[in-house]
């Protein structure tokens, strides 16, 4: 098992990054994240609040959406990556899973995951011995490996979504909604997993998560999202005793659920104006 303390090294750096939409619609506004090497770093908030957009401009898969990135930087290992081909990037070690798992309905899940290692150049042996690991971390996906992925559960097809992202041999890994859809025991193992694959793997985590509860008892660290802007931030321990954070996403108060906004206690680092 590798040391599973992430490192002080900041492997993925968002600063202060804006968002716009068809040239008009402002969704991300200033927004800054570190993800440290080895570590999983939880992104947080409601639906809409911008997580997803957050992964695609990391991921520079904006431009398909007709989105770009259009105020700050983004930087892999210390390297500006914001205007980089989304190609590259995978080469570079940055594999995104997407919201809704995206399996190939066509293919067996056998064959959905070897498309994960088209593009590594090192041989059949070490193909087939990471396919035996990511059967090993999913032995459902053993069982199945021979069904078609569009006729398996929305459980095997985010397994094999994940499984497909490792055969890869990322360095990190954005995740997108992991719970979505999904029964909370099988939530409880996909976090299981992945704390798993982080643990011996040693692949970097960054993922979004409407499931505040759960993401905050893996992750190490957690940003959360408010309408496009970070309105707080701190080590998965402290968020997850944070009144606040409670009131909000576990809580009614007397007046009802509140916004961050509304807290009185509630601090924003307002980093994005630095």
């Amino acid at each position: 098992m590798l040391d599973t303390a992430p490192s002080d090294e900041a492997l993925l750096e968002v600063n202060n990054i804006e968002v716009i939409y068809n040239h008009v619609i402002l969704v991300l506004k200033g927004v800054s994240l570190s993800v440290p090497k080895g570590g999983i770093t939880a992104l947080l908030g409601g639906n809409g609040a911008g997580k997803t957009t957050t992964l695609k401009a990391i991921s520079a898969l904006l431009k398909s959406e007709r989105g770009e990135v259009t105020k700050g930087s983004i930087s892999y290992r210390g390297q500006k990556v914001q205007d980089a081909d989304p190609a590259d990037l995978v080469k570079q070690g940055v594999i995104q899973v997407m919201e809704g798992r995206h399996c190939f309905e066509h293919l067996t899940i056998e064959e959905n995951l070897l498309t994960g290692a088209y593009t590594r150049t090192d041989g059949k042996a070490a193909i087939d011995a990471d396919l035996e690991m990511v059967y090993n971390y999913f032995p459902r996906l053993k069982e199945r490996r021979k069904s078609q992925a569009g006729y398996t559960s929305g459980g095997e097809q985010q397994m094999c979504a994940l499984g497909r992202a490792l055969m890869s041999r990322p360095e990190t890994i954005l995740l997108d909604e992991p719970s979505m859809g999904l029964a909370p025991q099988l939530v409880e193992q996909i976090f299981e997993i992945v704390k798993s694959i982080n643990e011996n793997e040693g692949v970097t985590f960054l993922l979004a998560e409407q499931n505040t509860n759960v993401a905050l008892r893996f992750a190490h660290y957690g940003y959360i999202l408010e309408s496009g802007r970070i309105v707080m931030d701190g080590p998965a321990a402290e968020l997850r005793e944070n009144p606040d954070v409670k009131e909000f996403y576990l809580g009614m108060s007397e007046d009802g659920r509140k916004s961050f906004r509304d807290v009185r206690s509630y601090r924003r680092r307002k980093r994005w104006l630095a």
